[in-house]
């Protein structure tokens, strides 16, 4: 009697992914980790472990003139917008007014310093006193540059030379005979020199060039027709002099600045530090104390060589850290710290860090407490272990950087940090950090302790990106300033300006357990957020060749009477977290991977897990 033996099924296989984080634009689709993407394009955290389509932006103004930088002081918010400020509300209601023009049509940048806001554009140092606008050079103070100076020179030197303007005073002790007082400086400006006498009782009347004295300007000396006699105050000077003299390219130095940072004595924020003069590329220099317009000409610092430029700063701790450009090809993190050295203020260098070179002055910001830049190599951060123990900044964008680092024009690069993610914005995109997401070191990075789950935005044409209280905004080469939606229930909040948004989330090449196996994919399984107007589609690649599975349109929306959208109605009333279930007849492959989709206007799309049913069975033969 013949017997037969039934061969035994092949065992299904299940892969479950409720973790998803983030893309992984490095590695090749195959290596990529099942919980990551090699192409999630406008997807981002929801929560952590989630992702959602990204919200779109919607447009608030347009201004004549790309946006260069926005500015906020009080209640006021300033538009650089090509050669101009305009100023608005907070609520961007009432249409921007211009306020000033004459700026260079580059980027600028802002900080306040007791109550005044200054900018920084590269072409002259500005200050806004909540009323108007103007450089700072009209504000700018008049150091007492010597005290207790006989007539014939000498005294005491009290405060410095302001670089901003040429004006400087000196206060002598006056005598019953001389009537020639020689000042510090020969070669005076044509600017009228001013003086003033003390009185007894303490206060000064002031006396007018050609009335009471004269000037002799090639010689610096003011000759009075009578001598101004001792001082009516024991031990104090009586006689004030106040001139000008012009030093060719002082003023420049400051004015030429365009990038900067608050710090002090012992990491105080109250002195404004300026760099990235190309004339000057390795210097800075630190103003005076809660004092914007005043910059003593031996206020500076000159960092590492010429051949490398000062690119921005990061405030880590107490210490200032300058980030310099490639062109440092040892030391690109120079740290200094803040003392009193005799009453006078000292940045001292206290280290110097190892690692590429910054790369856009605008990519400056800081991540989950860390300070990030570009570079290009990606994004790097400088951690507060790295002041006394690792020798080298450290990269965080390895996932990004398969793409990133293939980018053009890093220099003109914009970034912010909203919300925990970093906005790293270029050529039409944004490479984006999520700070809530430490991935650890599992990319093997060599010069790193941890990445962080990384996103990618196309559709983003931001030449500045900002934030605003809890908002997010950007402003275009072509004057337009957008403002990103906020909320993510509302089916309006997902267009671009009214285009609508592609949000992509594929798995990485499905190989199994052993690669060399036959693989039939039977079933799959999406777990999506629930929303009034949802829908997906879903795609497979076989063999290199994407085909459309299913689309699905109605499973995941439920009825809201509120948000009532006839053409994407339903019946169900369930607004739980949504199923979708399907077959698959995916036969004898050695990978396949799956792509979930969602192109439509005013469409939110939220994946929380997906999965898939597979068997393998027999040998692949291609």
């Amino acid at each position: 009697m013949a017997r037969f033996t039934v061969p035994a099924q092949p065992s299904r296989s299940v892969l479950c992914v409720d973790r998803l984080l983030g893309v992984d634009m490095t590695n090749d689709p195959g290596n990529v980790a099942k919980e990551q993407s090699p192409c999630g394009d406008n997807m981002i955290r929801d929560v952590p472990g989630k992702v959602r389509k990204c919200m779109g932006y919607q447009r608030v103004a347009t201004l004549p003139g790309a946006i260069n930088g926005c500015h906020f002081f009080g209640q006021d918010v300033l538009v650089h917008a090509g050669v101009a400020l305009y100023r608005t509300g907070r609520d961007w209601e009432e249409a921007p007014k211009q306020i000033y023009t004459g700026m260079a049509n580059a980027a600028s940048r802002s900080w306040q310093l007791s109550g005044k806001l200054f900018i920084a554009d590269g072409k002259a140092l500005l200050v806004y006193d909540g009323k108007t606008v103007q450089p700072a050079a009209n504000l700018a103070k008049v150091p007492l540059f010597t005290i207790a100076r006989p007539p014939a020179g000498g005294g005491v030197q009290y405060e410095p030379l302001n670089l901003l303007q040429p004006k400087f005073t000196e206060r002598f002790a006056g005598t019953e005979a001389d009537t020639v007082y020689c000042l510090s400086f020969s070669g005076l400006d044509s600017t009228a020199v001013t003086v003033r006498l003390l009185q007894k009782n303490g206060s000064w009347s002031q006396m007018t060039e050609g009335t009471g004295f004269t000037v002799n300007r090639a010689a610096g000396q003011v000759t009075f027709t009578a001598a101004p006699g001792k001082s009516p105050v024991t031990g104090e000077d009586n006689v004030e002099i106040t001139a000008a003299r012009t030093v060719t390219g002082y003023a420049d130095r400051i004015n030429r600045c365009d990038v900067g940072a608050l710090f002090g004595v012992s990491g105080a924020a109250d002195r404004l530090f300026l760099s990235g003069n190309l004339e000057f590329p390795n210097y800075d220099w630190f103003s005076g104390q809660n004092d914007g317009t005043y910059w003593p000409d031996t206020g500076y610092s000159v960092l590492g060589s010429g051949a490398g430029a000062v690119m921005g700063y990061s405030v880590i701790n107490n210490y200032l850290a300058a980030h310099k450009d490639a062109g440092e090809t040892e030391r690109n993190v120079i740290l200094r710290r803040g003392d009193l050295v005799e009453d006078e203020p000292s940045f001292p260098i206290v280290n110097t860090l190892q690692g590429p070179g910054a790369a856009a002055k605008g990519s400056f910001a800081y991540l989950a407490s860390e300070p990030v830049f570009l570079t290009a190599l990606g994004v790097y951060a400088v951690t507060p272990s790295d002041i006394s123990g690792e020798r080298y900044s450290q990269n965080r964008s390895y996932y990004l950087n398969g793409a990133l680092t293939k980018e053009t024009g890093l220099e003109a690069a914009t970034a912010a940090v909203h919300r925990d993610l970093y906005w790293l914005c270029l050529n039409g995109k944004a490479y984006i950090l999520d700070g809530m997401q430490d991935l650890g070191t599992r990319s093997g990075e060599p010069y790193s302790t941890r990445q962080y789950a990384a996103f990618y935005r196309t559709n983003l044409p931001a030449r500045t990106i900002w934030t605003q209280g809890d908002q997010l905004y950007f402003g275009d080469g072509n004057g337009g300033v957008f403002r990103f939606y906020s909320d993510p229930t509302m089916p309006e909040s997902y267009n671009d300006d009214g285009a609508a948004i592609q949000a992509v989330w594929e798995t990485p090449d499905l190989g199994g357990k052993l690669f060399y196996k036959n693989k039939s994919f039977c079933r799959y399984a999406l777990q999506l957020t629930p929303a009034v107007a949802t829908s997906v589609a879903v795609w497979v690649q076989k063999r290199g060749i994407w085909r459309l599975v299913r689309r699905e349109e109605r499973k995941a929306r439920y009825l809201s009477y509120c948000r009532w959208c006839y053409s994407k109605f339903t019946y169900s009333n369930d607004s739980t977290t949504k199923t979708l279930y399907g077959k698959l007849r995916i036969k004898r492959v050695d990978k396949a991977r799956f792509r979930f989709e969602n192109g439509e206007k005013n469409e939110p799309f939220g994946l929380m897990a997906w999965a898939l049913e597979f068997t393998e069975n027999g040998n692949y033969k291609g």
